[in-house]
């Protein structure tokens, strides 16, 4: 006996264990199970894992359908900045040289151009970085008002304003309760204390930050529509739309440098702001969004080109008109 089972374990297969790493990488990259919606209703699905692709003959998520039009457009608030900085570079020290032009001399165009184009980038950013802070600045006084207000207030009126927020969209009054009182505590245990705003509490935010949980910023974000300015924003902005002026500001001159008589140079000046014009309606109508079709991108190029043209046909003519009045 002893030796007949000294026999079978000698030769026995070794099988060896998995390796801890190799267990956890496989769960990390293992996709979790998907709960058919067509399923019993014994037991519910958690949200990550409720999913209706096993009634799909193909079997594709619903996040994986393509739509008709699927551009991924860019920061809005970096669009924005981008199209005031470059459509003012474009319009007005166009429109100074056009009127410049009048003059006869391209020394003085671009000596005239240079000073406007550094003077108003210097300008729009800091305008921009002033803005940005006035946004800020109303946004932390909204919250500390409105912290306050939740504060001092009874469940039943945060019920009510929380209902006249999702009321609107179609959420029924019992609902709204529920949300009030989830968010009502998750304010209490947050902690948080509007009316001493930190200054990391903006960068922390998008960290999801307990700051952003409860009623307040509930009522602000959804209720009047703001949403903290973090304070890198100020800087992003002064910078992108002073470049932005900039950038389109020095189209209108590169003529004068090449070109002695000024008249001569506004006819290559008013050829290349047109295009850049141009240009710059059509991609402006893409990243927008606003361009649904041809007829969208036509709409976006030549509008923009108007705008620019009107200016500059103004500033030429006024200064036409007094060159050629009895004014001395």
């Amino acid at each position: 006996m002893t030796s007949t089972h000294q026999v079978s374990t000698s030769t026995a297969t070794a099988v060896p264990l998995p390796n801890k790493d190799d267990m956890s990488a496989s769960s990390t990259h293992k996709s979790p199970p998907v709960w058919s919606l067509e399923s019993n209703r014994t037991s519910t699905p958690p949200l990550t894992e409720k999913c209706d692709r096993l009634s799909r003959q193909d079997g594709i998520c619903c996040k994986d359908l393509k739509g008709e039009d699927d551009r991924t457009l860019i920061d809005p608030d970096i669009i924005r900045d981008i199209i005031i900085g470059l459509s003012d570079g474009l319009t007005v020290p166009f429109a100074l040289t056009a009127g410049l032009s009048g003059l006869g001399n391209s020394r003085l165009v671009v000596v005239g151009g240079l000073a406007e184009l550094i003077a108003g980038a210097i300008s729009m950013g800091i305008g921009g970085f002033l803005a940005s802070q006035a946004e800020r600045d109303h946004f932390r006084f909204l919250r500390r008002h409105t912290y306050s207000r939740v504060m001092r207030s009874c469940i039943g009126e945060m019920e009510r304003e929380v209902h006249a927020v999702l009321g609107p969209v179609g959420v029924d009054e019992s609902a709204s309760q529920a949300v009030a009182n989830c968010l009502r505590k998750a304010e209490d245990e947050s902690g948080f204390d509007g009316s001493t705003p930190a200054r990391a509490d903006e960068e922390r935010q998008s960290r999801g930050m307990k700051s952003e949980h409860g009623l307040t910023p509930f009522l602000l974000k959804f209720g009047e529509g703001k949403e903290d300015v973090p304070t890198r924003r100020l800087y992003i902005s002064a910078f992108t739309i002073g470049m932005g002026y900039l950038c389109g500001g020095i189209i209108p001159l590169l003529p004068y440098f090449f070109i002695s008589t000024a008249l001569d140079a506004l006819k290559i000046s008013c050829i290349i702001t047109g295009i850049v014009l141009l240009i710059f309606g059509t991609v402006k109508a893409r990243v927008t969004g606003a361009a649904r079709n041809f007829w969208g991108y036509v709409w976006g190029a030549v509008s923009t080109m108007a705008v620019g043209g009107f200016a500059a046909a103004a500033a030429y003519g006024l200064v036409v008109a007094v060159e050629t009045s009895s004014i001395s």
